[in-house]
C-alpha cells in the first residue's frame, strides 16, 4: 500500500517573472577587466540594465560560441579594442528584481589591453581607465571592485 505525501502548506515567494522581450531562463554573457599600465578600463551603460553605472564591456555569449571568442567579439563590439585573455577572474549572476530585467550568469575574464583606443558603441556613453583604489568614486556595477581585485590576482598585479 502506498502512502500519501504530506502536503507542504509553506508559502513559497512568487517567483521572478520574465518581462516581454526577455528570455524566460537565464543567459550567459562574459566580460573583460582590462588592464593597460595599471589602470583598468570601465565603461558607462547608456542603457538598462544597470544605465547610469560603470561596468566592464561584455555581453551575451551567442549560441556555439566559446567563451574566449565570446569576449573577444564583444570587447571589439563595444569598445573596439584588441586583448590578451589572462584568465577567467570570477563569476557573477544577475537575477531579475521588480524592474523585469533579465537574468544573467557573467563569467568575468582578467585581460591585457594589446592595441586600439575605445570607440564606444551605443551601449556606453564614457570609459574611464582607472587605477583599481579609485572605483569608490564612481557608480559601479554590484560586486564590481571584488571582480577587478580578482582580476589583478590573474594578472599578478
Amino acid at each position: 500500500m502506498a502512502t500519501a505525501r504530506p502536503t507542504s502548506t509553506t508559502s513559497w515567494p512568487t517567483e521572478p517573472v520574465a518581462s516581454p522581450g526577455q528570455p524566460s531562463h537565464p543567459q550567459l554573457a562574459v566580460s573583460a577587466a582590462i588592464f593597460r599600465e595599471g589602470k583598468v578600463l570601465l565603461v558607462r551603460r547608456a542603457r538598462s540594465p544597470a544605465k547610469g553605472s560603470y561596468s566592464l564591456p561584455g555581453g551575451r555569449v551567442e549560441f556555439g560560441e566559446t567563451l574566449h571568442t565570446a569576449l573577444h567579439r564583444e570587447v571589439d563590439e563595444e569598445t573596439g579594442l584588441k586583448i590578451e585573455i589572462a584568465g577567467l577572474a570570477g563569476w557573477r549572476e544577475v537575477v531579475p528584481g521588480t524592474s523585469g530585467d533579465g537574468h544573467y550568469v557573467i563569467m568575468s575574464f582578467a585581460a591585457r589591453w594589446r592595441s586600439g583606443e575605445p570607440v564606444l558603441n551605443d551601449e556606453h556613453d564614457d570609459f574611464k581607465w582607472l587605477t583599481p583604489d579609485s572605483l569608490s568614486d564612481f557608480n559601479v556595477t554590484d560586486g564590481l571592485p571584488e571582480i577587478i581585485e580578482a582580476a589583478r590576482r590573474v594578472l599578478q598585479i
